[in-house]
């Protein structure tokens, strides 16, 4: 299993991804679910938007907590994933 890739740094911004790992909260909540070849293709994605996050100056953009009503359903929104698989 790979690692994952928080640093315990949880902020969303407003396009719900972490600042900390640059993970969708969705990636978040199933990781430990995933393949490893799916958890490979995060974190490629992971690069990308660091570089993107980078160029952008994103730093500076707001950002909040994540909210136990927001993990819920992220939760509820992989589960239903899994479900229709």
């Amino acid at each position: 299993m790979l690692e994952s890739p928080c640093i315990a740094s949880c902020r969303l911004n407003r396009d719900k991804l972490c600042v900390g790992c640059f993970r969708h909260i969705t990636e978040i909540v199933d990781w430990n679910r995933r393949s490893d070849s799916e958890n490979m293709a995060i974190l490629q994605k992971i690069t990308q938007r660091k570089a993107n996050a980078e160029l952008a100056g994103s730093e500076l953009e707001a950002t909040t907590a994540i909210t136990q009503a927001e993990w819920q359903a992220a939760k509820a929104a992989v589960r239903i994933k899994y479900e229709n698989e």
